[in-house]
């Protein structure tokens, strides 16, 4: 039995699991230790993974070379490219998934992972020498196990409290302990530790749904999906969501539960997502608001359980079953489980680097909910930068960082470690000022030449995605040099009601008016239809909408990618690591103690921080260039 290893992550959710696939594939010897290996990457809230945002974090971790846009793709049984309706860069995949194949496949892969052991037990406190470096983790089975680089990736589970109606119960997750210890160290080290709360809703037996009365909501059907390695396929049967909505006597009964509502009776103090409120945080905020949108999410193809989306509460008992019955659908419900809300602790964020590693204790790491943030996709966009720095720095190489032009995740990040949380963290297509070069079609592109050469992604990964970007700018090149007649496109024009030619014009041309894309050029044109021919089949769909969208929108992506090169300058003034800051006179009171606390590694993260005036920008600017 081994008890030494490169590096320890401690848990095994989505942060978790990303953490130590990312360790293991860099090279590290890396432990994983969760209290449930029967439940790896457990889906604790709704079964789906991406969104608004999200699923180009998680297209970005599958660029990178995770494994969650490949666990996604296998187990998923609806996708959807969501926000179709608005330009690219708005773009997002969303997959409904087998809460239970997810689970095991993500088992399966992490157990065949070389460099990668797992241990089920509970971590109950972190081991330092007597000079107080990082050595390790102690169990509460009494197990000791060596490292001087551990990931804490603990979720909701540190000092876990549940709660429905009045009633309470310890836990990290339902009918799973919390976790005790790690809080109480860390916090007498020096660690601001806050509380925050989050929830999830009933969960509903299928067979008592009246089917007839909701909306069926079907998925795509088309080539895109999560992953880029082209073998990587949907596998599972595909199945519709329902619509259904609340009513005036739904408000009703809830209302009347609202005194025994620990939301709004004082027995919850910690702060919950603003942007996924409680069905009770719903009718007291929109009060006006005469009926709320609910989607039954399937939890699996074999099973009759679902997820009602929209229905997030702590209320009691009675109160949600009550009112889920005056939902005409939901006449004659059956539950498997109500709604319940969770409180747990969390770190502020600025305590660490951008690699996510702590500043007071050197060595040690934390990502997804232990940083504030909410979701699956962000935990599992953390666990893999942390991960990955872990072992880079036991293998004494360079770290890893992504910037905000580079990566959602890397906007993720600077937003943690720059601004802090006063509520669970939710990424937002708003949150990046870049996201016209952040879109979902290529990560690859941006990310994978990074991470393979860190190793972090293999030859074959690059070779693919090489592949792809050779034909993809061949395709542009051969609609820039390709001169179209009239007499080849105008019965095309005319059908698609887009002006006829005055002369021949190059196909580019033809690219970027609205009412034309690259199916209908190359169903009208032979020439262009043979060269998209070309491309190897496995690539070719993917391939040519990325090559459209360049064309279409190459005068919006060369300007934001002019803005970003300017501010990047900002960047690379770096901020010595010692600076005193607050001997610093011609800053304000405010901007003195809050770079001294939050300690920015460069000008261009100092002029993120609230606080921080251009004024007081310029004065540092002086300062470290002389």
């Amino acid at each position: 039995m081994k008890f030494e290893y490169d590096v320890i992550v401690v848990g095994a959710g989505h942060a978790g699991c990303e953490a130590a696939a990312a360790s293991a594939r860099l090279g590290a010897d890396t432990l994983l230790i969760t209290m449930d290996l029967n439940k790896i990457a457990q889906m604790s809230c709704n079964p789906a993974v991406g969104g608004i945002a999200k699923g180009q974090i998680v297209r970005e971790i599958d660029a990178l070379g995770g494994l969650m846009g490949i666990v996604t793709d296998r187990t998923a049984i609806q996708f959807r490219m969501l926000n179709r309706s608005k330009g690219p860069a708005m773009w997002s995949p969303r997959a409904q998934s087998d809460r239970n194949k997810f689970s095991a496949l993500w088992r399966h892969y992490l157990e065949n992972m070389d460099n990668l052991q797992l241990w089920q037990d509970s971590v109950t406190s972190l081991v330092f020498s007597s000079s107080g470096a990082l050595q390790g983790v102690r169990t509460l089975q009494g197990a000791e196990f060596r490292a001087a680089n551990v990931v804490l990736t603990n979720g909701t589970f540190l000092d876990g409290l549940m709660h429905v109606g009045r009633v309470k119960m310890a836990g990290g997750r339902i009918s799973e302990p919390a976790s005790y210890g790690i809080t109480e160290q860390l916090r007498s080290l020096g660690f601001t530790v806050g509380r925050m709360k989050t929830g999830t809703p009933v969960r509903i037996d299928g067979r008592s749904v009246k089917w007839e009365l909701t909306t069926m909501q079907e998925g795509d059907n088309d080539f895109h999906h999560f992953s880029y390695l082209p073998e990587v396929r949907r596998e599972l049967k595909q199945l519709p969501c329902h619509i259904v909505y609340t009513n005036e006597r739904t408000h009703e009964i809830l209302r009347r539960g609202l005194p025994d509502s620990p939301l709004y009776n004082g027995q919850i103090q910690s702060i919950g997502p603003r942007y996924c409120p409680s069905i009770e945080t719903k009718i007291v905020t929109f009060a006006d608001k005469i009926q709320h949108q609910l989607f039954l999410e399937p939890e699996g193809e074999d099973t009759q359980e679902y997820y009602l989306n929209g229905f997030s509460s702590s209320l009691p008992m009675n109160i949600q079953i009550e009112a889920l019955e005056t939902v005409p659908a939901f006449s004659d419900v059956q539950i498997y489980r109500p709604g319940y809300a969770i409180e747990y602790d969390y770190f502020d964020p600025t305590q660490l680097r951008h690699t996510l590693e702590t500043r007071l204790a050197p060595g040690l790491y934390f990502a997804g909910q232990i940083c504030g943030t909410t979701g699956y996709e962000e935990a599992a966009g953390q666990g893999l930068i942390a991960g990955a720095n872990a072992a880079l720095r036991a293998l004494g190489k360079e770290e890893f960082t992504l910037g905000r032009d580079q990566a959602y995740i890397g906007v993720l990040i600077d937003d943690l470690v720059t601004k802090g949380v006063d509520e669970p963290y939710r990424m937002f297509t708003s949150r990046a000022e870049y996201r016209i070069l952040l879109r979902q079609d290529d990560a690859d592109m941006r990310l994978t030449p990074l991470a393979h050469a860190i190793g972090l992604a293999d030859d074959y990964r690059y070779e693919i995605t090489e592949t792809k970007r050779r034909h993809r700018d061949d395709l542009i090149d051969f609609c820039k040099h390709t001169t179209v007649t009239a007499a080849e496109i105008d019965p095309l024009l005319e059908r698609v009601g887009s002006n006829r030619l005055s002369q021949s014009l190059p196909l580019h041309s033809l690219v970027l008016r609205p009412q034309l894309n690259m199916q209908l050029l190359a169903e009208a044109l032979p020439r262009l239809a043979k060269k998209v021919e070309s491309i190897p089949a496995e690539l070719r769909e993917e391939t040519v909408e990325a090559a459209e969208i360049l064309m279409k929108y190459q005068g919006y992506i060369e300007r934001e990618q002019m803005i970003a090169d300017k501010l990047r300058r900002l960047e690379d003034v770096r901020i010595p690591d010692n600076y005193d800051f607050l001997s610093v006179a011609g800053l304000s009171t405010e901007a003195r103690q809050k770079l001294d606390r939050i300690r920015p590694v460069t000008i261009g993260q100092a002029s993120r921080i609230p606080g921080i005036s251009p004024s007081d920008v310029n004065i540092l600017l002086v300062l470290i260039r002389n």
